[in-house]
């Protein structure tokens, strides 16, 4: 018997078909003439292809009682949010590996707001995630939540729904990446900002209240374009990365997921060697730490976060011989590379989401301390300078310190997760230098006197230059290391050997998970 002749067959082909682009052309053209993709192309990029099992996507907006049920099941598709399950980077990872949750807020159906069945889709694969460890990628794209679900009549306010502390309460449990493209306002917005991880596009907005509701409010009258533009959003850290379009922010969630489903295969390295001279001669002299991280690093495996947010420190992952590791990095091309409030929370949020997610830590650390002074405090530099501290104590995951230069004071402690006795192995390039506090500052406190009575100033800058050379070589890497300060100091070039040592070792003794 054919399966045209089973009327329910047919009528069920035709109920599916409503709900796809190919049937929906008008809202497909729409997003096109934009320059977006649609819902359902975006998920076909995410997903290994054939993996993806669709949930819930026959739900229509509770809205019969006002609108005819043919046009819901079109322009109404899913409900506004296409969610499922699939793997993502199998053939990188592994099928076990690469196992995932999708959930994809869709703009094309009023505006992608939040509607009854909307939440309890969304609701259904967060708690599918967390009872099966599964990692979940987020597109937010959408306005916020809808008033008009007629069909609900037994609630008022509608607050007593469980989306936000659904997909909040996964925090901890499985890597959480929210992307956005076009307009995210509202629950969409508070959506983005519960992720570990955010990417957005250029053409991104990304705000708690749409222009309706500012209005409402009192607060006047905006575009949705002045409100939370990425430019805004990625200098004060709410954008963890910008992408150029929707294609480039699919591709960067791939890999960015990909650090936390375990090591790969395949991998080359650049040559060693060069990092030997990557550090000045004169150690006054900044040079680009991301060349020594790109170096360091499986080749084209640095993926950074919050670039132009808390420069002061570099946050990102990297891979060696494959396998994939947590780095936080001073930028001395940045105030000197001192840790700075806005660096320090960067920095300890960072650290608390992959020692959560099990994923070991690198610290690049050349850092002449905190950031002090007037203009220091009135960040609440005491508070979020002690969070990093917070966040290096809490830390289980191995730890591995490399002091590529200037290791002084409580900032160099706070980098290393509290102290320089926290890493399983805490190593110095042969440019290192170590002290309470940096070398000129020490010299000018603990030597004032000596100083002061120098009249002229050509013998006391020459003072000053002998008694700082003495001071460096007191505190230079070498002597550190005698007096077990720190556990070696290492050619440069054997930085990756090492590091994959500190971790293979701690992995095998049970303070790491298996990654």
């Amino acid at each position: 018997m054919s399966d045209d002749s089973r009327p329910e067959l047919a009528a069920w082909r035709e109920r599916v078909a409503r709900t796809l682009d190919e049937h929906r052309g008008e809202a497909r053209t729409r997003r096109h003439d934009k320059g977006y993709r649609t819902a359902r192309e975006n998920v076909d990029d995410l997903v290994d292809a054939g993996s993806f099992q669709e949930y819930g996507q026959l739900a229509v907006a509770a809205q019969r009682s006002r609108r005819d049920y043919l046009d819901l099941q079109s322009n109404t598709a899913g409900d506004g949010i296409i969610t499922g399950t699939c793997t993502i980077n199998a053939a990188l990872v592994g099928a076990a590996a690469g196992r995932a949750a999708v959930i994809v807020n869709d703009y094309s159906v009023l505006a992608g707001t939040q509607g009854f069945f909307h939440h309890k889709k969304l609701d259904r694969l967060c708690e599918l995630a967390e009872e099966l460890s599964l990692p979940v990628v987020m597109y937010t794209e959408g306005g916020g939540g809808r008033p008009g679900d007629t069909d609900v009549t037994t609630q008022i306010a509608g607050l007593n729904i469980r989306s936000f502390s659904t997909w909040a309460g996964l925090s901890g449990k499985v890597p959480r990446i929210a992307v956005n493209n076009g307009y995210c306002f509202a629950g969409n917005a508070a959506l983005f900002g519960c992720a570990d991880f955010t990417i957005a596009t250029r053409h991104s907005w990304i705000g708690m209240a749409g222009p309706a509701m500012i209005e409402g409010g009192g607060l006047g009258r905006f575009e949705p374009t002045d409100i939370g533009p990425v430019e805004v959003q990625e200098k004060n850290g709410v954008v963890d990365i910008v992408a150029n379009d929707e294609a480039h922010a699919t591709a960067l969630a791939r890999q960015l997921l990909s650090y936390f489903q375990g090591p790969v295969a395949a991998w080359s390295a650049a040559p060693q060697e060069v990092l030997r001279d990557v550090v000045p001669l004169d150690r006054r002299w900044a040079y680009p730490v991301r060349r020594v991280i790109e170096t360091l690093a499986d080749t084209g495996s640095f993926l950074e976060l919050q670039r132009i947010y808390g420069r002061s420190i570099i946050t990102g992952f990297i891979r060696l011989e494959g396998r994939p590791v947590a780095l936080i990095a001073n930028d001395c091309q940045q105030l000197g590379g001192a840790v700075d409030s806005g660096a320090a929370l960067k920095a300890a949020r960072f650290l608390r989401i992959c020692d959560a997610l099990r994923l070991p830590v690198l610290s690049l650390t050349d850092t002449p301390g905190f950031m002090v002074g007037p203009d220091s405090e009135k960040q609440g530099a005491v508070r979020s300078m002690s969070e990093l501290f917070i966040a290096g104590a809490a830390m289980t995951v191995p730890v591995v310190a490399i002091f590529l230069r200037k290791g002084y004071g409580l900032g160099a402690m706070a980098m290393t997760g509290g102290s320089f006795l926290r890493p399983v192995y805490a190593a110095s390039w042969p440019t290192g230098e170590f002290g309470g506090m940096g070398l000129e500052g020490a010299v000018r406190l603990g030597f004032r006197k000596e100083l002061d009575a120098v009249t002229d100033p050509g013998e006391r800058e020459q003072l000053f230059q002998q008694l700082l050379a003495r001071m460096y070589e007191v505190g230079k890497a070498t002597e550190a290391a005698a007096h077990l300060e720190i556990d070696a100091v290492i050619d440069p070039a054997q930085t990756r050997e090492v590091v994959l040592r500190a971790l293979s070792t701690a992995t095998r003794s049970g303070n790491a998970a298996g990654k």
